[in-house]
């Protein structure tokens, strides 16, 4: 068994056309791929997931077509198992999340309001919790019993009245009781 990683080939990168929505067949004509091949690496890769029309037409914006070239790049241009490109596509949006961005730093003058109001709605999660772990405290003393923090009403269980049995005729069947 050879451990060495597979020999890189020249993978060329196509020219993504300026439009909104691209059809399966499209993106494969474009990437020289099989539609089926596409269709797998979806079910493989949580970062390709194309919108699919009313009619199930799976419909490509230009992120997932940038996406599905970065897989054919990684697997068929770098010799990257399907579960290594998914590894480097999964590090490669973390970075790119932790990157900042023009459009991110605008947005942290806004952000900076929000933990005010994550902290109420905490404090409020928190609270119904108290109270929850209450009502589970109350629930769980055994009928009879009362708690020291509170005194619970008592509850008595509904005993089901037995039936007489009916006058048989002896006959010893597995009927008569």
């Amino acid at each position: 068994m050879a451990s060495h990683p597979s020999p890189k080939r020249a993978v060329e990168i196509p020219t993504i056309p300026d439009r909104l929505y691209f059809k399966i067949g499209d993106v494969a004509r474009l990437l020289k791929v099989e539609p089926y091949v596409l269709r797998f690496w979806e079910s493989q890769f949580p970062q390709l997931k194309p919108n699919k029309s009313g009619t199930g037409q799976r419909l490509y914006r230009k992120r997932d077509v940038e996406v599905a070239v970065e897989i054919k790049r990684l697997v068929y241009g770098e010799g990257y198992t399907l579960s290594g490109a998914r590894q480097v596509l999964g590090q490669q949006r973390r970075s790119d999340a932790a990157g900042p961005a023009p459009a991110r730093t605008v947005k942290a003058s806004v952000a900076k309001a929000i933990p005010a109001k994550n902290d109420k709605v905490a404090a409020v999660v928190g609270r119904a919790r108290a109270e929850l772990r209450e009502i589970a405290g109350m629930l769980a003393v055994p009928v009879g019993t009362t708690s020291k923090a509170v005194a619970m009403p008592q509850v008595h269980s509904i005993r089901r009245k037995t039936r007489p049995a009916p006058a048989g005729s002896g006959s010893g069947s597995l009927f008569d009781a």
